[in-house]
This record gives structure tokens, sequence and C-alpha cells, in this order.
């Protein structure tokens, strides 16, 4: 038997014992494994990340074990199981591929996202941007809202229009900051620029959330260094002037 069918009916196997058998698996809901798979996402992101192909294989082992645990818990209620889960997805998957299982031609990876996107609307949505989870994090919803609305083709024409829209909306929030407007004036201009920048990273092939998480960690990194540097030095970090620190921000830079 193929050595994939042959773990994949272990894990079941063994969820339908700790169901039956452990205490804390016999407790379990959906709505107390939901934090815990949101958890193990994230942790799943981080592996990624770091570019850790080892910690990336046990991290899907786990998110694995939580979409069993799902579909066990539907088989009890009597909703679905796994089996059903599987060929929804199987015919999701041949249905959104006409392109590979029918006669439709397409020339790019572009040409089969919007594709897609035409098809979940025949599927029945009355708008594109249904398949947006609103609970989804700021950025990644807006760079998400943007590229699906572009699948059915609402987009700028070119990368300077949208560059020219980050001026826009940069000139609007100094006129807003000049001009001493409520707070939620400025919160309103400040999410505009925002949500231009990330339109404008889809122009520039960069995945904003990416990009930020990646300097969120390089300041982590130099940070911890000026840290460790004042302690060598006998002193707190409070203690310091900024350009004692600039000094050693310098220092953490050129090391990398």
């Amino acid at each position: 038997m193929d050595k994939r069918i042959t773990e994949f009916q272990r894990l079941l196997d063994i969820i339908d014992e700790l169901r039956a058998k452990c205490p804390w698996d016999k407790e379990q809901t959906f709505d107390s494994l939901r934090h815990l798979t949101i958890e193990e996402t994230y942790e799943l992101s981080d592996a990624i990340l770091e570019k850790d192909l080892e910690e990336i294989r046990k991290e899907l082992g786990d998110l694995m074990l939580h979409i069993v645990f799902y579909s066990k818990l539907g088989e009890e209620a009597g909703a679905f199981e796994i089996s059903g889960v599987l060929k929804g997805i199987n015919e999701k998957l041949i249905h959104r591929h006409p392109h590979i299982f029918g006669d439709v031609k397409v020339n790019t990876a572009i040409d089969v996202k919007d594709n897609w996107e035409r098809i979940k609307l025949d599927e029945g949505r009355t708008s594109v941007l249904e398949g947006v989870p609103m609970s989804l994090p700021a950025m990644v919803k807006a760079y998400r809202i943007q590229d699906k609305a572009r699948g059915v083709g609402f987009d700028w024409e070119n990368v300077g229009q949208v560059w020219a829209k980050v001026e826009e909306e940069i000139g609007e929030l100094k006129y807003e900051l000049a001009n001493e407007n409520t707070p939620e004036k400025r919160e309103d201009e400040f999410g505009d620029l925002l949500f231009a920048l990330i339109n404008y990273s889809r122009f520039i092939d960069v995945n904003p959330e990416t990009a930020l998480e990646r300097t969120n960690r390089k300041f982590i990194r130099r940070f911890k260094y000026i840290e460790a540097e004042a302690v060598k030095k006998g002193k707190k970090l409070h203690e310091m002037n900024l350009a004692e620190m600039d000094v050693l921000w310098n220092r953490a830079k050129a090391l990398e």
C-alpha cells in the first residue's frame, strides 16, 4: 500500500483512539480547538519565514492533526467526515482548474487566478470579496481584497499610477496633520495611505505582510544587540543616550 495512505490511515486510527480514551481529547470541541489551530498556523508561518524545512514538516503535521480532529468532531455530530472533506476539496480543485481537467486555455499564472475568481462567482457567490475572511489581520485582508478585485479587472493599469496614488495619499495626510483635524480624520487618511502602499506592493511583487514581518525581525535582532552591548558596558538601556544607542545600532547593521 502507498505509504502516504498507510500513514494517513494510522493518523485516523490514532485520533479515534485518543477521542475514545484520552481525557483531554474527549473534551475538545470546534470552539476549543479554534485558537490552537490559529496558533499552529502562525508557528508554520514562522518556520516558513525562517526557511526551516524540518520545522515546516513538523508544523504541517500539527495542522494535519487539527484537520483530522475537526473531521472527527464533524463525524460525531453526523455532519461530515474526513472522506467528505477530501471529496469536497478534490471536486473543487477539478472544477476550478478547467485548464487542466477541461478544455480551457490559459497562458500565465495570473490567467489561472483570474479564472478561479470568475468560477467562484459562477458557483453562486454574489461578490468576489466574499472569500476574504473578516477576521484576517488588516494588512493581509487589504492585500487579498485588492488581489481579488484585480481578478475581475478592477485595478490600476500600471505601477506609475499606483505610486501617484501613494503620493496623493501622503499629501492628504500631511494636509490633515497641518490643519489639526480630528483624530478620526487623521486615522482615515493614514489608513488610505497604508492601503495605497499595500496596493503598490502588489505591483512590485512584494508581499507586504512578509516584508513587514522581516523588518520586525530585523529590528528585534538589532535592538537585542544594543541591549546585549549595554549589559557588556555595565549600563542599563535607559541610562544610555540616543547617540550611544545609534552607534550600537549601526554596528548591528554592519554585522549583518
